[in-house]
């Protein structure tokens, strides 16, 4: 028995191929052996850039004795949620119906079938080595509980698929309540909605500036634009670099989680773009423009892919692995980098004695908020700290190039080129739409999910429909830009591709996986917008869109009966069908006023 992820394509996955853990990539041979042991299996979920998966990975995966018991007890399974967002999600359910939270590092006990019976997030040595015993048990002694908890959960984790459309839905009405509840839960101090941890909510913000459009309502403006000035001040956003960290972990933005995922950097820039062009404010045009050029320098490959994210963690002046380490600043530090000049920079970007993360300084303007353009005086400053902080150790890189999320930032490229007529940004466009159809396509004419450089076979993973549906909309908006009909043609043969691959032909909107694919314990539909959108909402925009530039009317049923489906269920969590609603306004006038 060994460590089997050596040559897995996945970076993450690589992470863990010195544990002495006996990894498993998800996989046949993964359930054939649990079968032939008939032991269950441990599954272990998390991704590259996440900081407890880290700890996790050192407090258990790397020491002997978890090992140890790990192997004899189980057969080891390590999936990189980013490469199988599919099975993450069954397996998040779970956790989730089980516990009331989730989160990564996940952890859930399966049958040799792959069938969930108990999970969880992330646990400390003690704790895992007594709850491995625990599950060990039983397996082993009672097995009838094992049956019960695992038909209990396959009810609930396959629950999407058995949604039935509404006949008919007023989507200005969805529209009106989801802003709504926008307003109820509005942060009227620090922008966002909720409490603590703040995600940037993007598609909530995108359709208050839509919705602005349309209505000239202030208050969508003031909300809106508080929570956009508030996270382009906080600490969130990187001052020296450009780009945006996960999320905040106070209600003020000021502490990030450090990694920074290509997903939020395509979310932020469009919802950034649409205040510029309907607010006429240049510092949301600043954030747009220092995010791209950040992506553009750090997070692309030669020939035109982006990269997945950068780490939360890196090595600090001691050589240790520290969360925010290449971040974070002392007073000192800038004044051994500017100085004379360094009081200016420290006022401006309020780095303290005391610091505001454990003893450093996180760069932020939140005693000024809207107020983050440069004088030619600071802007010299800020090339000089970065250039400073540019020799430090880098965090991590995890450069797959996922098909979904690359084509989730090559429309945000579309579009700012667009918008400012940018010679560059519209070339790095173009460069990564050539990428995509010349090294994500298998020769059957089929998209994968993820290209790696080192992989072999580079491309991995069968597309499912979160990938297809953001191609569409990327082809399409490639299109608009250059106005070559090569991209028109390529977005039709992918929406060919979803709908015959996706579409659930009982109750309409698209399953997850492809009838080609994997058959896994359930086949779910995603119908919620998160962090990212849902497939279904998705899908639903880019072939509304599709069907206004072709003039094909076939391609708006298939999306109307997407937002039929996902009206059945708005009214559970409104403010989760953002991206929805968006979709919603972009159909005819007669189809949102019915």
């Amino acid at each position: 028995m060994t460590n089997r992820l050596t040559q897995a394509s996945s970076p993450y996955l690589r992470q863990h191929k010195d544990n002495p853990v006996h990894w498993y990539e998800w996989g046949a041979e993964a359930f054939a052996d649990a079968r032939a042991s008939n032991k269950p299996i441990l599954l272990s979920v998390g991704y590259s850039a996440c900081h407890w998966c880290h700890v996790m990975a050192h407090d258990c995966f790397e020491d002997q004795e978890v090992a140890d018991k790990m192997n004899s007890m189980f057969i080891n399974v390590k999936v990189d949620r980013e490469e199988r967002p599919d099975v993450d999600a069954i397996y998040m359910d779970s956790v989730q119906a089980l516990t009331g939270r989730g989160g990564w590092p996940m952890t859930v006990f399966c049958t040799p079938e792959g069938e969930p019976f108990y999970g969880g997030t992330y646990f400390p040595k003690e704790s895992f080595l007594k709850l491995m015993d625990a599950i060990d048990d039983v397996w082993k002694n009672k097995q009838s509980d094992v049956r019960q908890n695992v038909e209990a959960l396959l009810e609930v984790i396959g629950r999407t698929n058995k949604i039935e459309p509404v006949a008919h839905a007023d989507f200005s009405e969805l529209i009106q309540s989801t802003v709504g509840e926008l307003q109820k839960n509005f942060d009227t101090t620090w922008g966002g909605f909720g409490k603590a941890p703040k995600f940037p909510s993007t598609f909530a913000i995108d359709l208050l500036i839509r919705e602005h459009c349309r209505v000239q309502d202030p208050l969508l403006r003031v909300m809106a634009e508080t929570s956009l000035d508030a996270m382009a001040a906080g600490g969130i956003y990187d001052h020296l670099g450009g780009g945006f960290a996960r999320y905040s972990v106070d209600d003020i933005w000021l502490v990030p989680h450090f990694e920074k995922m290509l997903y939020d950097q395509a979310l932020l820039v469009r919802a950034y773009l649409h205040a510029w062009q309907e607010f006429s404010e240049e510092r949301h045009l600043q954030v747009v423009k220092e995010t791209v050029a950040y992506v553009l320098s750090q997070m692309t490959h030669s020939d035109g892919g982006f990269y997945s994210a950068e780490d939360a963690d890196s090595l600090n002046e001691l050589g240790h692995s520290e969360e925010g380490a290449f971040y974070t600043w002392t007073t000192s530090e800038v004044r051994d980098v500017l100085g004379d000049d360094a009081g200016l920079a420290l006022d401006w970007w309020g780095i303290t004695e005391d610091g505001n993360f454990e003893g450093r300084s996180i760069p932020h303007r939140l005693r000024e908020r809207g107020n983050i353009a440069r004088s030619s005086t600071l802007e010299k400053l800020r090339q000089e700290l970065f250039a400073y902080r540019s020799s430090r150790p880098r965090p991590g890189l995890d450069n797959k190039v996922l098909l979904e999320w690359n084509a989730m930032f090559l429309s945000s490229l579309c579009e700012v080129a667009l918008a400012t007529q940018d010679a560059h940004i519209k070339s790095a466009a173009l460069k990564n739409a050539h990428f995509l159809v010349q090294y994500m396509r298998y020769p059957n004419g089929f998209w994968a999910r993820s290209w790696q450089s080192d992989a072999s076979p580079q491309a991995q993973h069968n597309a499912i429909s979160h990938d297809l549906a953001h191609l569409i909309d990327a082809m399409t908006r490639m299109y608009e830009l250059t106005q070559d009909s090569y991209w028109i043609s390529i977005a039709t043969s992918v929406a060919e591709q979803l709908i015959d691959e996706f579409w659930d032909p009982i109750n309409g909107g698209l399953f997850t996986v492809g009838n080609s694919s994997e058959e896994l314990v359930v086949r779910q539909k995603d119908l919620m917008d998160n962090a990212t959108a849902s497939a279904n909402s998705a899908g639903a925009l880019a072939l509304i869109r599709l069907s206004q530039l072709t003039k094909d009317e076939k391609w708006e049923d298939y999306a109307r009966r997407i937002l039929l489906l996902l009206a059945r269920v708005h009214a559970s969590a409104p403010s989760a069908f953002c991206n929805a609603m968006i979709a919603a306004s972009c159909l005819t006038t007669t189809d949102r006023d019915e």
